[in-house]
């Protein structure tokens, strides 16, 4: 293999149109963090990498690596999400996953855990079995969790032990077992509430994805 072409595991996490036929895509992948590469030609009908870079597909990234900028060269797609992009709320909620993610990660860094968790959220998403507020909540709560931001609620605090027991599945669990649970309508609305204060306590940042999502679900 030539030395300047990199494999990654990747996430796409963005999708832009740059000139007229190419797109910059961010992709988030388990060897080297967040990087964002060129899609050359990627707008043109026929395009090897059209469907690789649209946003949420996840597969193999053949990358070459350049002085100042990275440009993808081919892909093989594992999983494209296409039920999320054709469904306007999940694909608001995935957005909203990924401009988090876009916020919190980093080049070079190890961020395999949360690219783990965005795979599975989006499965979960995608699947319809769990709703999509208490997919949100998990996401928000295991996010701050492997960032080491996350501070366990007490049942002092007035949480319910039903909601506390959630919590504690949420920040602990294997990433692949974590959605595997159901709750109440009033323990869904208690880990809301953790996942929202928790949020802006430790990140500070408006997410303009997720006013998109609030003026949907009004």
């Amino acid at each position: 293999m030539n030395e300047n072409l990199t494999d990654l595991t990747a996430l796409v996490l963005s999708s832009t149109p740059v000139g007229e036929y190419d797109r910059r895509v961010v992709l988030l992948t388990r060897e080297r963090g967040r990087i964002a590469c060129f899609a050359r030609g990627a707008r043109r009908p026929g395009s090897p990498v059209m469907a690789a870079s649209l946003p949420f597909c996840f597969g193999t990234y053949r990358i070459r690596e350049g002085r100042n900028s990275n440009v993808l060269v081919e892909a093989k797609i594992q999983t494209f999400f296409e039920k999320i992009r054709s469904d306007m709320e999940a694909t608001c909620y995935a957005s909203y996953f990924a401009e988090v993610l876009r916020y919190i990660t980093r080049e070079n860094n190890d961020e395999a855990a949360l690219l783990l968790l965005a795979f599975q959220s989006l499965r979960a998403l995608e699947s319809g079995r769990i709703p999509a507020r208490l997919i949100r909540a998990v996401f928000e709560i295991r996010t701050l969790r492997i960032e080491g931001e996350f501070l366990m609620p007490q049942e002092a605090d007035g949480f319910s032990p039903a909601a506390m027991q959630a919590v504690t599945h949420i920040a602990e669990a294997p990433l692949k077992n974590l959605y595997t649970f159901a709750v109440s309508d009033s323990v869904l609305a208690e880990l809301e509430h953790i996942a929202e204060v928790s949020m802006e306590r430790s990140l500070h940042h408006r997410f303009e994805s997720l006013e998109i999502l609030r003026t949907l679900m009004m």
